[in-house]
């Protein structure tokens, strides 16, 4: 059914992202599909990364440990941007693309006052996103 799992991750939270991370190696081994873990980081120096190419380096070291716990051919696809706060959505809708995805899987928060206000990530990437999404709650 799906053969291209997408799961946006954030290096800095991996705990607050352990449910999404285990569904979507579930999928992946239920269909045999690969899985890829898309990172947004900043273009400047930051506690992921003194510049892109060490960012890229650590979210390649992260999917090559997931594969190696769920079993599932993963890979990872680094994103850079100028400021990944405001661009997170379009980032992740143009990863979607990039990578060729036929299934997101993120992690939801539970919502608080500003959700109501404005939409969560995972809202505008399934209201905009070509593909199915499942967005789990943590």
């Amino acid at each position: 059914m799906f053969k291209h799992i997408m799961v946006p991750i954030d290096l800095s939270h991996l705990d607050g992202l352990t449910h999404a991370r285990k569904v979507a190696g579930e999928l992946a081994k239920l269909y045999g599909a690969n899985v890829t873990y898309v990172g947004v980081g900043a273009d400047t120096p930051g506690a992921l990364g003194k510049n892109p190419e060490e960012f890229g380096k650590k979210l390649g070291d992260f999917a090559s440990s997931e594969a190696g716990s769920t079993g599932a051919e993963s890979g990872s696809h680094p994103v850079i941007c100028n400021d990944p706060t405001t661009e997170l959505d379009d980032a992740l809708l143009q990863a979607i693309e990039d990578v060729g995805a036929d299934l997101v899987v993120m992690q939801s928060h539970v919502p608080g006052l500003v959700d109501y206000i404005w939409p969560s990530n995972g809202g505008k990437v399934a209201s905009h996103a070509k593909c199915s999404v499942l967005v789990v709650r943590g």
